[in-house]
């Protein structure tokens, strides 16, 4: 296993900070500060209210589900891993479990948290927790009423292999596929 150098020091300096917006998902800090370079500058920083949470369901023939939906952001449809937002103070688990369940109608007896990570840490704090759900039982999905979704079936290697080819974009969907295909030796 490599060894990381010690972590550095914090060389950002904040003069103030200031709340600019808020919605019930997310708040933008604007902080002015002085940076490493010893220059004076502003730096937004976007606070997320949720936790990321994605769900890689694998059933026992192999078969894995994707979720297509229009990103409003980039104007541009995306197929990706189940994802939802999680409170913070409820355990990621259950807001993964029900994610599952309005998205696909699916109800998994196994789980196993895969990975956590940072999404766009140079401008944001929203972390991300990773789930592979197992021992699957299907039902009816239950999208909440913004949400537009397509879902398909697929098996999990060619998900795998979709992600290899640049075909899967999004930041969960390529960092969870990755991370289980490597530990199923795919």
């Amino acid at each position: 296993m490599s060894q990381l150098p010690p972590d550095g020091p914090n060389s950002w300096t904040t003069f103030a900070s200031e709340q600019v917006y808020e919605s019930p998902w997310i708040a933008v800090t604007k902080h002015d500060v002085l940076t490493p370079a010893q220059t004076p500058g502003t730096y937004s920083v976007v606070h997320f209210k949720n936790l990321a949470i994605g769900i890689i369901p694998i059933d026992r023939d192999g078969n894995t589900w994707l979720v297509g939906q229009y990103r409003y952001p980039l104007s541009q449809y995306f197929w990706e891993i189940i994802e939802g937002g999680g409170p913070l103070d409820v355990d990621p688990l259950e807001s993964a479990k029900r994610e599952l369940l309005e998205e696909t109608g699916l109800r998994a007896a196994k789980w196993t948290k895969v990975m956590e990570l940072h999404l766009s840490n140079s401008a944001t704090d929203e972390k991300a927790i990773i789930y592979v759900a197992e021992e699957l039982t299907e039902g009816e999905a239950e999208p909440e009423a913004t949400e537009d979704l397509k879902v398909v079936k697929l098996p999990f290697r060619e998900v795998y292999e979709m992600v290899l080819r640049g075909e899967l974009t999004d930041a969960m969907t390529v960092a969870g596929v990755l991370r289980v295909g490597s530990g199923r030796g795919i």
